[in-house]
């Protein structure tokens, strides 16, 4: 690894973590940067996987007070997302290299859809009014739903806090706040438990994935202080300009 590159790594893992905290889909900004770099797609996913556990905790630590009073949330939901995750990570570990490639592809296809059409989910959730009974706790179809994501999450995480907030925007009436600070927390728990898996059942790059996680802590905190005020359609044009590029890396 030339220092270039671990420049290069380091600075994605900051961007990585700080969208992570505002947004959830800082994986497609590290993972195109691996794949620039000449490491194979399935030890780019692993190694990103693992790097970016540490940034999720950070992230958490960050809306520490958005998280107050959601502990039965966390570990009904936190449950649902550790049984996703484990299912997810198996499956990469399980399907041929080929088919990741194929179905990698698809997904970032469907991370950069989802992207786009942030402004508009987000405004449509805060816009939703607490109900006459308010829930509280997510009913069985948004606990499924929450275990789908996690499946997602463990095999290639690229949006799946935009999956999360949806699932928890119609499955719960809180403050957007609230529930973004959920959805870093039940993300994390899938890139923890698939990264645990990783670390014993996987090739990781380690220098790659040392880096994304120095990188993500900070950019986790930094994400959850100021990432409210970044300029969200900047953003959405960077992630959808690496995702592009991470799809023409796979095809190409």
């Amino acid at each position: 690894m030339t220092p270039a590159h671990a420049v290069g790594i380091l600075a994605a893992g900051v961007a990585a973590g700080a969208i992570n905290a505002v947004v959830g889909s800082g994986t497609l900004i590290t993972f195109p940067v691996l794949l620039a770099f000449g490491y194979p797609p399935v030890v780019a996913n692993v190694s990103n996987t693992v790097g970016l556990v540490p940034g999720s905790a950070a992230g958490a630590f960050g809306y520490r007070r958005e998280l107050t009073g959601q502990r039965t949330r966390v570990l009904r939901l936190g449950g649902a997302s550790v049984l996703g995750g484990i299912g997810g990570s198996v499956l990469l570990l399980a399907l041929p290299v080929s088919a990741f490639k194929k179905i990698v592809v698809a997904f970032i296809a469907i991370a950069l859809v989802l992207i786009l059409v942030q402004p508009q989910l987000s405004r449509w959730l805060a816009g939703r009014r607490p109900s006459e009974h308010r829930r509280e706790q997510a009913g069985p179809l948004g606990t499924v739903a929450v275990l789908a994501s996690g499946v997602y999450g463990g095999y290639f995480g690229a949006a799946q806090g935009i999956l999360l907030l949806a699932i928890l925007g119609l499955s719960l009436d809180d403050h957007l706040q609230r529930i973004n600070a959920l959805k870093v927390v039940l993300a994390g728990l899938v890139n923890l438990v698939a990264g645990v898996i990783f670390v014993f059942a996987a090739h990781v790059a380690w220098g790659a994935a040392g880096l994304i996680a120095a990188g993500s802590i900070v950019g986790g905190i930094l994400g959850a202080r100021g990432g409210r005020r970044l300029p969200a359609p900047a953003l959405r044009l960077v992630i959808l300009g690496v995702g592009i590029f991470a799809i023409v890396q796979l095809v190409g």
